[in-house]
């Protein structure tokens, strides 16, 4: 990989083991100040709450501005952010105000951090190297936000709530100044957007045509409502299969080993992100897909089924693979199929209706194990995996067929809004 990805690359570990440490350690932070439970919660639902207030606006800015400079700008807030933090930690004044302050400006700059670096990655790669470079970005995240981050935050909470503060925020300072290495390096090795492109118009309008473009686009329309089916079960399951690992549920672990069995998620991320390349050159990506719908329901089924804690391991081992597989090849279908003035709106589109499935998925497992209980509710979750699965099963050759259009950049793939 050429100078451009490597700063790139850099600057996204950097920034996404940051994001483990602080999303952990915030909650820990507030309650340490003596939060009240219903306020720690407060404090993840503001981390969160960005992507449907302003996921679709970060798309906009991110294709106004350099996705580049956009990097260096937003790390830099999350420094700041968690230097504020630190000083009201050593002050021991509004801490718990601070913490959520924190909360908040962490999850909007993901917003914008997070379709930045879908939207440069075309932009310091050729084409041929998509795959690779997005393979080796979601590996990097599995391994910093996932395995590494986590841990550390609570070795860091452990000592004090200001090493972890200070921690994140020279992580997020670094990744601020390897944005910057990397506009220093870049080079206009694509074109420039058009005159059209660059026309001023009202702000609304510049957001809707992500949205239409989106949903014009036969490919990554069907793709994101797949997303979002499955997010719905990623959604119910997370919500509520603590209450079958955790003693007193069946598998009766302890925190420490349910914290153990979930990093096998991350595990399954890492390696398929290692092997991705390889398995699309042995496999299409519509078939490499289409195992990832039948990973999903390798999650809710063994808990439907009450298997023994090695089949539910394994099952979670293999969602987290396919789950980064599909990341994969769909960021390689958006970027190959999106023009560059459009791509950051169009990602957080879709961000937007498949992420945002996260929450209602959540939502109604709360509802369904409070109404039916847990096996009735993972039952539940497995059809609806099922149902999936049939879905991509009957679409196999039409998706085929577009993702093929999408590698040649056919430009028949996009339809009319009246078509």
């Amino acid at each position: 990989m050429n100078a451009r990805f490597r700063w790139l690359w850099a600057s996204a570990g950097l920034a996404n083991l940051g994001d483990g440490i602080t999303i952990t350690a915030l909650p820990l932070i507030a309650l340490a100040a003596g939060a009240q439970p219903g306020e720690v919660a407060m404090v993840t639902a503001s981390a969160t709450i960005a992507w449907p207030l302003f996921g679709l606006h970060a798309g906009w800015v991110v294709d106004r501005l350099s996705p580049h400079l956009l990097l260096a700008v937003v790390n830099g807030a999350r420094a700041a952010s968690l230097v504020a933090l630190t000083v009201a930690i050593s002050l021991d004044n509004s801490v718990f105000a601070m913490t959520l302050a924190t909360a908040f400006i962490f999850g909007t700059a993901e917003t914008l951090v997070d379709t930045a670096l879908i939207a440069g990655i075309p932009r310091t790669v050729d084409r041929r190297e998509l795959t690779a470079a997005n393979a080796r970005i979601e590996a990097t995240i599995n391994v910093n936000n996932q395995l590494a981050g986590p841990p550390l935050a609570g070795l860091l909470i452990g000592t004090t709530g200001i090493l972890a503060a200070t921690s994140g925020g020279g992580l997020y300072a670094l990744a601020a100044l390897a944005a910057i290495g990397l506009m220093c390096t870049a080079q206009r090795s694509v074109p420039a957007p058009t005159r059209a492109s660059r026309r001023p118009q009202h702000t609304p309008m510049k957001v809707r045509e992500g949205i239409r473009y989106l949903w014009n686009h036969r490919l990554q329309r069907e793709l994101t409502l797949l997303t979002a089916g499955m997010s719905i079960v990623w959604g119910a399951w997370s919500a509520t299969f603590v209450l079958h690992a955790v003693s007193p549920g069946p598998l009766g672990l302890d925190t420490a080993a349910y914290g153990m069995l979930l990093t096998g998620m991350a595990a399954g991320g890492i390696l398929a992100s290692i092997f991705t390349e390889r398995l699309q050159a042995r496999l299409s990506s519509n078939w490499l897909l289409f195992i990832d719908t039948i990973g999903t329901l390798g999650l809710a089924l063994p808990a439907a089924l009450n298997a023994p804690l090695a089949v539910i391991a394994i099952g979670i081992i293999v969602a987290g693979a396919g789950s980064t597989v599909w990341r994969i090849i769909v960021a390689v279908i958006r970027q190959q199929a999106t023009p560059l003035h459009l791509i950051g709106r169009v990602y957080s589109a879709s961000r937007v209706i498949s992420w945002g499935a996260l929450p209602l998925g959540a939502s109604l497992g709360a509802v369904g194990v409070q109404t039916l209980g847990l096996p009735p509710l993972f039952w539940i979750e497995s059809l609806v995996a099922l149902g999936i699965c049939a879905w991509f099963a009957i679409r196999m050759p039409a998706i085929r067929t577009r993702i093929d259009r999408a590698a040649d950049g056919t430009p028949s793939e996009l339809i009319q809004p009246n078509g």
